[in-house]
């Protein structure tokens, strides 16, 4: 079902039911509804009729939407991707510089941004402003439903330059999707949903969709912060968990006193759990079933595992429910299984690309197949193993090594909580093979993860020399901050510890 139409049918039969809360404020599907339509009107309103400037040309209204975690985000986004409108996302957090150049390469048609308790609305081409708050809606105005294939949704992606890309999906991939998942995750009207990452990124985004078109009520948070986490899931009775794995595991620690077992499902994705991880997750969390899935903006779900899947630092499950998996080599011809290749999706969830300007790198078709440019290998039983993405491989003394790969061996270890894994320039060697780890204690047993690493990964891919940070810098998504950290290396920051 169309998103708009969801939350209509929801708002006519149970007005009164939460649909979207936030820092304490809760929105009903019936406020939703109206405070969405109002929106939509304004945005008609004040483009007026003025030409489309955006990278979409007529294709449709392009209204940038960098508001962040605010109360009104979800009638926003709804407003925003109503029929003859799409969507692009901008994290607020980024910085400035970054933000620009994600405007001027969509040239979007609007700008909505937060404002204290409001919005405000721009419109470059007149170079007109208003402002919004909830007290201006009035009588619930009914969204358009636009058709498969308009113009849905705009979200970014770094490139291998670290230049923002612009990834475009329309409606029906968007409607395929959310009707996929709804039936593999089992998600209805009951399923309340806490998702504390931020809105722009397509976790949490995806989170949202899916809880309201549903019709259960979603959960959201201003800022991560594990302790008062753990007592919205405990006060809401929070039955779904959706969040990248950082975020579960200090929830884990959160929750180490106070298992919560009103939580059913939880949701990961971003990055691989270890089975240190789930069995964190089975303390804090004794109800819930945990599924992670491998995905990406510009492919949607690759594949996905469970408890029972291959317990291995780069296994991350098997195809999702109508995707098809191929590896194949640089000539496009397939790989025999286990051997490394470029992974390659079949399914009618892939999105149109990109729009505006790109690195050359990234999303690509082959036929009827699509890649990223992630790299690994299909096992005997289907597994995919992911071992990281091409123009990621460090060459040391010849020899070939993915840091992804790395990476999920030293966070499998029980001293370690995250990790880096990069490459630094070397005279001798041509890259050096160096970590980054945040450590589970004050007490970390470097002999004891020395023989981890024996025990896991040849001699040429055991970093060569190891940081301890107590506190690694994190992005907005809950993802280890890398450039910080390589800014830290080189400017011998002391908050990094070197151990011999």
């Amino acid at each position: 079902m169309p998103f708009g139409a969801a939350i209509h049918r929801h708002a006519d039969e149970h007005p009164h039911a939460p649909a979207f809360q936030i820092d304490g404020r809760v929105f009903t599907f019936g406020e939703l509804a109206r405070i969405a339509g109002r929106l939509a009107a304004l945005f008609e309103d004040l483009a007026g009729n003025h030409e489309r400037r955006s990278v979409l040309g007529d294709g449709a209204r392009l209204i940038a939407l960098e508001a962040g975690n605010h109360p009104l985000f979800a009638a926003a986004f709804l407003a925003a991707t109503s029929g003859g409108n799409c969507v692009a996302l901008i994290d607020p957090h980024l910085p400035e510089a970054t933000r620009r150049t994600m405007r001027d390469c969509l040239s979007p048609d609007i700008i909505v941004s937060a404002n204290s308790d409001g919005l405000v609305l721009h419109a470059p081409a007149s170079g007109e402003t208003r402002s919004f708050d909830e007290s201006d809606a009035g009588e619930r105005v009914r969204l358009a439903i636009g058709n498969d294939r308009e113009p849905f949704l705009v979200v970014f992606t770094s490139g291998t330059t670290g230049t923002p890309k612009a990834i475009i999906r329309d409606r029906g991939s968007w409607r395929r999707s959310l009707a996929t998942g709804e039936r593999f995750f089992g998600i209805d009207s009951n399923t309340r949903t806490f998702a504390p990452g931020p809105l722009a990124h397509g976790l949490t985004l995806y989170a949202l969709a899916e809880t309201l078109v549903a019709g259960a009520e979603f959960i959201g948070a201003a800022h991560f912060e594990a302790t008062g986490a753990i007592s919205i899931i405990e006060t809401k009775e929070v039955q779904r968990l959706v969040l990248v794995p950082t975020m579960l595991r200090r929830l884990c620690t959160a929750a180490a006193s106070r298992p919560q077992t009103s939580v059913t499902q939880i949701t990961v994705a971003g990055a691989k759990l270890t089975a240190s991880d789930r069995a964190s997750a089975a303390r804090a969390f004794p109800k819930a079933d945990v599924i992670e899935y491998y995905g990406a903006s510009e492919l949607g779900f690759v594949s996905v595992a469970t408890n029972t899947d291959t317990a291995s630092a780069t296994a991350v499950g098997r195809a999702f429910p109508g995707v098809t998996l191929s590896v194949r080599d640089d000539n496009g011809r397939e790989m025999p299984t286990g051997e490394t290749g470029t992974i390659f999706v079949g399914s009618t969830l892939i999105s149109d690309g990109y729009v505006g300007s790109a690195d050359g790198a990234g999303f690509r078709r082959l036929g009827s197949l699509a890649t990223v440019g992630d790299l690994g290998f299909l096992d005997q039983d289907s597994t995919l193993h992911l071992l990281g993405r091409a123009g990621g491989m460090v060459l040391s003394g010849g020899n070939n090594i993915y840091p992804q790969e790395v990476e999920a061996v030293l966070v499998a270890d029980a001293g370690v909580h995250a990790a880096l894994v990069l490459g630094l320039d070397h005279p001798d060697l041509g890259s050096e093979l160096v970590a980054v780890i945040e450590p589970e204690s004050n007490e970390f047993d470097r002999k004891a993860l020395d023989r981890h690493l024996a025990a896991h990964l040849p001699r040429y891919k055991h970093p060569r020399r190891i940081w301890l940070c107590l506190n690694m810098p994190m992005t907005q998504s809950g993802k280890v901050a890398a450039g910080t950290l390589r800014q830290w290396i080189a400017d011998g920051n002391d908050v990094l510890e070197l151990i011999d």
